[in-house]
């Protein structure tokens, strides 16, 4: 009997086969004369449709490209670079920005990968990978990862934090050198600071059109190459900690190398200052010297006290942003000693420790021309520390995100003595209660603007409002998330 699937067409001697490409057909013993498989079934057989050409390959790379730009990003870097190696070189003159994760991609790849890059993220890369070799039986070390800085942790240790390791600062060098000499038309970097300068010098000569810089693991020498950056204009210092970069104590960014970067980049419209030392002098010189700075963002320092009465030199500044500072001013001075921000608009605490009264008076009294006010997530901030921002006169926005101490009451206090409000945010501030809004507060409420109110999870202001004349006066729009 046949197969299933299959069709006898003879049978010689018992001996037969099957011809697995047609299932269909049973082959009768090979002898001469007694093929069963003829020329005609051959042709009958289905055969595969023949591959179409490539009508991509008759376009020229500049049409190409102008259709491959207005694919999205995503789009972009994903799947339209796999189609083939032409897409994958189109694709990559495209890239505007990149971050990079392996430093011997810099020198070697990236120039003929992605020829036209704008925006250029080295810090990654220069991470190096733990290597330390793990005794056969041993537990490895457990690995701390924050973002893409990698921590070695020594449980033998207390605290058992390791510092960050990085690549050579000769390895350093010769990937900036690399990426000055390709990349002309470059106009951001983040890149991790050498010892020597040669790398950054580099940079300053080969890329004339840079106008942001980050800069890690920084120190006081680090920054002498920076006043060769002619069109600077955002610079963000993150200084080495001796804790997480291993470097050496005091070997971070202090007065000099402030008054360093002040000299050099007269004209900065935006300096992050992450982690830096310093007193009234560096700041002052920043102050002094750089008449365009509109925006100081100060995170995580570690300045002496007296620094805040330097902010009176920044007489363009507009925005003043302390971050994850677990102290503000140690020893502000004499409040007449202080002075003004008089162009001020906007003072924002995010994650800040605000329990030195003396240091929150003396901010508000250097800000009190503010417009704008945002405290997130600050721990300390009741309603006394709260009710000094009422030096402040001019406040039109205020947003209040993580607040837990801060009460209805203390809130009252303060915005009903602003006549210019016309914003309000409060979000997450568990103390703020629905059922304590008094009619003076519902007022208030009715004539703002804009007005975003989820104090907790349970907020039901709408309900609470209802009589008051929410929604009938003035150009007023309530959000609810």
């Amino acid at each position: 009997m046949p197969e299933p699937g299959g069709r006898c067409l003879g049978d010689l001697g018992g001996q037969r086969q099957v011809l697995k490409g047609w299932p269909d057909l049973w082959l009768v013993g090979d002898k001469p004369g007694l093929r069963a498989l003829s020329t005609a079934a051959m042709a009958a057989a289905p055969q595969p449709p023949p591959l179409e050409a490539d009508q991509t390959l008759a376009l020229p790379d500049v049409l190409l490209l102008r259709v491959l730009a207005c694919l999205p990003e995503p789009q972009l870097t994903g799947a339209a670079s796999l189609v083939c190696r032409r897409w994958t070189r189109l694709a990559g003159r495209l890239r505007r920005r990149l971050a990079v994760r392996d430093w011997a991609f810099v020198a070697h790849r990236l120039p003929y990968r992605f020829p036209d890059l704008a925006d250029l993220d080295l810090f990654p890369a220069s991470i190096a990978a733990p290597t330390t070799a793990v005794p056969h039986g041993a537990a490895a070390s457990p690995l701390l990862t924050c973002g893409v800085v990698s921590l070695t942790l020594d449980t033998s240790a207390d605290p058992p934090l390791g510092a960050c390791r990085f690549i050579d600062d000769d390895a350093l060098d010769r990937g900036l050198a690399a990426v000055a000499a390709s990349f002309p038309n470059l106009s951001r970097l983040s890149a991790t600071a050498a010892s020597e300068s040669g790398g950054l010098m580099a940079i300053a000569v080969g890329c004339p059109t840079l106008q942001e810089l980050e800069l890690h693991r920084c120190t006081d020498l680090a920054l002498r190459p920076v006043s060769a950056f002619a069109h600077l204009q955002i610079l963000r210092i993150v200084a080495a900690s001796p804790a997480l970069y291993g470097t050496a104590e005091g070997g971070g960014v202090t007065d000099i190398g402030l008054t360093i970067l002040a000299h050099g980049c007269k004209r900065l419209v935006k300096l992050e200052l992450q982690g830096c030392e310093g007193s009234y002098d560096g700041i002052a010189a920043v102050g002094r010297c750089c008449a365009m700075l509109e925006e100081l963002t100060i995170a995580d320092h570690r300045m002496d006290g007296g620094w805040l009465a330097a902010l009176a030199f920044c007489g363009n500044l507009k925005t003043l942003r302390l971050q994850s500072c677990s102290r503000i001013d140690d020893d502000p001075g004499p409040a007449e000693h202080l002075g003004a921000c008089l162009t001020l608009e906007s003072l924002q605490l995010h994650r800040c420790q605000l329990r030195d009264r003396s240091a929150l008076h003396a901010l508000f009294l250097v800000c009190e021309g503010a417009r704008e006010i945002q405290f997130q997530n600050c721990w300390g901030l009741e309603d006394d520390m709260f009710a000094l921002a009422g030096l402040c006169r001019r406040v039109k926005i205020l947003l209040l995100e993580g607040c837990s101490l801060l009460t209805t009451r203390g809130l009252e206090s303060v915005i009903t003595s602003w006549g210019d409000l016309q914003s309000l945010e409060v979000v997450t501030c568990n103390k703020i209660k629905d059922e304590e809004i008094t009619p003076t507060l519902a007022e208030l409420f009715s004539n703002l603007k804009e007005l975003k109110w989820r104090p907790d999870n349970k907020s039901l202001l709408a309900a609470s409002l209802v009589g008051t004349g929410m929604g009938k006066k003035g150009r007023v729009f309530f959000k609810r998330v």
